[in-house]
């Protein structure tokens, strides 16, 4: 098989899905109601599992004020600067190595295997976010002094980048098996489904937050997680990775996404059309509070965690919109390209509709989220990119990539330019920069929709 093409047809005697994923007694009905049967558990525990990764992968951003303020930082700038540096850098950083790893372990030992161990990292690490403080070093925890670990904020640090670490496998393993157990027309509905539901997370952790201490909304989101884990025991693994498990093709190996320039400009195609996502919910939205007082709008000036709830009610209808858009339009690329246009047009009205009141910023927060609703889409054209020995790599990397330059970079260069351009304007220079990024590398790969996933890349 040619590198990074896909056979028009299963291999003899694989059904067109890869093998059936567990044993069945006969062809026919029975074949098809044990794929269903699958098919539609695969997608739940992917969906609620990219809930729970949502929800806990946001919420530090949604109790920043409240949790640095209880630990004693009252200065405004001095919170300010701590959110940056424990959410866009640290746990963003913990993002991106936990998606090589994740990915690697995806094609390696199975997507099931991803999608058990990264809850589990994840879902300990925010519950254990709950319980951060300064350790008296005479007391029975004195001993974290002697690592490090005494003060509350060094806690927060390696806590937020473990949770990072854990949380960069959800979407890339469940994803892709979602794509590989369903067939090439309707996986595009699959994924739509996961990404609809799952972006809702970031919306019951601001409810949550609103109603809860933020030390209870932490183990709220490490409680779900584990909870989840029992659902996950009924998940079989994808038949088309099974088919491969045996056959010497370089499984998992991360360094061959970079050793042909021709994958690898794929490969950074795939991440660069999704920078606008994590530019906007890293810079615009958790620090909207910033922006606008820049702005001076006053009491239209919307709290982190009023945008983000916002936003991610925008992202579950703009997910959802963007799936249908294309499988209407047979055509991943031009239904990204379409949301690119969308998200120019949102990112520009936050800058441009000024004075205005609260109800219309907060429409446009909610504008800003449909407009950015091509994840499920884009996470979709990752796994379809490449063949099935790396496609969880892929798959699982790529959204972490965008996470962390998305939001790292795009904050680095934010707050790298402010100081000369002014904290709008230099916010607004960064979306131009990254959007004319994102529209260029789309037109530049190909077609995906309804191709053959049962291909190895050489």
């Amino acid at each position: 098989m040619s590198e990074g093409s896909s056979s028009g047809e299963s291999k003899a005697g694989v059904h067109p899905n890869g093998p059936l994923p567990v044993a069945v007694g006969g062809p026919g009905d029975a074949d098809r109601r044990t794929l269903n049967r699958a098919v539609i558990l695969a997608v739940t525990v992917a969906a609620l599992g990219y809930f729970v990764d949502i929800f806990d992968l946001l919420l530090f951003a949604i109790v920043r004020d409240k949790s640095l303020l209880d630990l004693g930082f009252a200065d405004d700038q001095q919170r300010l600067k701590l959110g940056v540096y424990l959410d866009n850098y640290l746990q963003m950083t913990g993002l991106m190595v936990g998606g090589l790893v994740w990915g690697v372990i995806g094609d390696l030992r199975g997507r099931l295997s991803v999608l058990f161990g990264s809850i589990l990292c994840y879902s300990t690490a925010n519950l254990l976010n709950a319980f951060v403080a300064d350790v008296p070093p005479n007391s029975a925890l004195g001993f974290l002094n002697t690592v490090g670990l005494g003060s509350a904020i060094r806690q927060y640090e390696v806590l937020r980048f473990i949770a990072g670490f854990g949380l960069a496998g959800e979407l890339g393993a469940g994803v892709t098996l979602v794509a590989e157990l369903m067939g090439r027309e309707k996986r595009g509905i699959g994924t739509t489904i996961v990404a609809s539901v799952g972006v809702l997370g970031a919306v019951f952790a601001a409810v949550i937050s609103k109603y809860c201490h933020w030390r209870t909304a932490y183990l709220i989101g490490g409680g779900l997680g584990l909870a989840l884990l029992f659902l996950r025991v009924g998940v079989v693994e994808s038949g088309l990775f099974n088919a491969v498990r045996s056959e010497a093709v370089g499984r998992g190996h991360f360094w061959k996404l970079v050793s042909s320039w021709t994958r690898f400009r794929r490969y950074l195609a795939v991440v660069a059309i999704g920078l606008p996502i994590w530019y906007a919910v890293g810079v615009l939205v958790k620090y909207s509070r910033d922006i606008g007082r820049d702005l001076q709008l006053g009491e239209a000036t919307v709290a982190p965690a009023d945008a983000i709830m916002w936003c991610y009610v925008g992202l579950a209808i703009g997910d959802l919109g963007s799936g249908l858009l294309s499988q209407w339009l047979r055509s991943r690329r031009w239904a990204v390209i379409t949301f690119h246009i969308l998200t120019a047009i949102a990112v520009a009205l936050q800058f441009v509709l000024v004075p205005r009141p609260l109800i219309v910023s907060n429409l446009l927060f909610l504008a800003l989220g449909i407009s950015i609703g091509y994840w499920a889409v884009f996470v979709t054209m990752a796994a379809e990119q490449f063949g099935t020995n790396l496609r969880a790599t892929a798959a699982t990397t790529a959204p972490n990539f965008v996470r962390w330059i998305g939001a790292a970079g795009s904050a680095l260069l934010w707050t790298s330019l402010e100081p000369y351009l002014g904290t709008w304007q230099a916010a607004a220079v960064v979306g131009a920069i990254v959007l004319a990024i994102a529209l260029a590398a789309c037109l530049s790969l190909r077609e995906t929709f309804g191709t053959s996933l049962d291909f190895v890349e050489e």
